[in-house]
């Protein structure tokens, strides 16, 4: 949350982020906590988003790479890919080699991704996870 509130603190704009800044901050924060095997590789269009998404996005953003390494990471090196795309709204996903999971069936088991879901609705956003390669995506406005 701090390399999160760092990019915000430093943005030129009181409205807006640098989305590349804000997801490197909140990855490379996070890859401190990870083991050196795991490689965050990130793919950020260069875009401005909102303040009023940055707290949900940040959370969002670490809670899908923490359970990335929980669950879909080998003992053995590891990647997981992030990125923040733009179309016709806003698409954030984390990507990783694991088995994948069914949404419903982990929902009721886990709390994180309760949150995750309440943080998309926040962000007038919805929750899509899909399997091969495993990959939760966050799509919004």
């Amino acid at each position: 949350m701090a390399a999160a509130q760092g990019v915000l603190y430093g943005a030129s704009s009181a409205n807006n982020f640098n989305a590349v800044e804000f997801v490197d901050a909140v990855c490379q924060a996070a890859q401190q906590s990870f083991p050196p095997s795991v490689r965050i590789v990130r793919e950020v269009a260069a875009r401005e988003l909102d303040n009023d998404q940055a707290m949900p996005l940040a959370l969002i953003l670490n809670e899908l790479l923490t359970n990335a390494v929980k669950y879909g990471c080998s003992g053995e090196a590891t990647q997981i890919r992030v990125g923040l795309a733009n179309g016709s709204g806003f698409e954030l996903y984390v990507e990783d080699d694991g088995p994948g999971f069914d949404l419903q069936s982990v929902t009721d088991r886990s709390s994180g991704l309760k949150l995750v879901q309440l943080l998309a609705r926040q962000l007038r956003g919805h929750l899509v996870v899909s399997r091969a390669p495993s990959r939760c995506t966050i799509r919004f406005e």
